[in-house]
């Protein structure tokens, strides 16, 4: 039992610990996109709306201003700012567990993704007293999980990859193809020219990403099709385990810590 316990933190410290792998990032970026994509089609169906697509957020307040339909504008604005702060929040953490140390700068903001995932979860019961605050309260969440969650694929594949929306892994997938298919034929003549050639291992990831996202849309449909709210407690369940070991691991420094310092006193 001990020995089971012991490799499912291992595992978890793999996916989400301060020590990071090419293979590690992967699997990371593989269950991030399939939480992202299954909480996207989720939220399409409770509010309507994809609330990843920032552009398309972007071009509806675009559009309410120029028809001066100001509560449009005013709720993508939120949905922005929601996105924002969720972004500048998983900075936040990652740079305050790395000054101090921590092995959790990671985990942390997935932790805090998981927990905001179950307040999107509580949310259902607002809407039957609050019907006119519901909405905009589930978008700002959703917003907020999707921009904790793409900075934090974004600080550890250092800008390679986006785990929310789909629009740089289709355009880099159509970037390796076109390397792929690219016929060196000027290099074979002139030995100054670079050959052009496909990053394989980067393709295949992207394939991964991009399939695993629309996995997650498929499952995430079914689930709040099926089971409604409670469908995020068990997606949230994924999080706390990806981010449990380094987080546990962190616990138990601290309270080393603080033992020593207690018994240094009673001296």
């Amino acid at each position: 039992m001990f020995s089971l316990g012991f490799m499912v933190l291992a595992y978890s410290r793999r996916l989400s610990g301060k020590i990071r792998t090419q293979s590690a990032n992967a699997e990371l970026a593989c269950f991030l996109s399939f939480v992202a994509g299954s909480m996207n089609a989720g939220g399409f169906l409770a509010v309507n709306e994809f609330t990843s697509h920032m552009s398309g957020i972007v071009s509806q307040m675009a559009d309410a201003t120029a028809l001066g339909d100001w509560r449009i504008l005013l709720w993508g604005l939120g949905a922005v700012m929601a996105f924002i702060a969720g972004s500048a929040t998983t900075t936040v953490i990652i740079h305050f567990a790395r000054n101090n140390y921590w092995q959790s700068e990671y985990a942390l903001p997935i932790f805090l993704e998981a927990g905001a995932l179950m307040l999107f979860g509580l949310l259902d019961g607002v809407q039957w007293y609050l019907p006119w605050l519901w909405t905009s309260l589930t978008v700002a969440v959703l917003c907020f999980i999707m921009g904790l969650q793409n900075a934090i694929i974004t600080d550890i594949s250092h800008y390679a990859l986006r785990s929310t929306h789909v629009t740089g892994t289709v355009t880099d997938i159509g970037i390796e193809l076109g390397r792929l298919f690219y016929w060196n034929r000027a290099a074979k003549r002139d030995n100054n020219l670079v050959p052009v050639h496909s990053n394989i291992k980067k393709f295949k990831l992207l394939l991964q990403v991009l399939i695993l996202f629309f996995v997650g849309g498929v499952v995430g449909a079914l689930g709040f099709r099926h089971f409604g709210f409670l469908y995020t407690c068990g997606t949230a369940l994924i999080l706390v385990y990806i981010a449990a070991g380094p987080m546990w691991d962190d616990a138990k420094a601290i309270l080393q810590r603080r033992r020593r310092v207690r018994q240094h006193r009673h001296r």
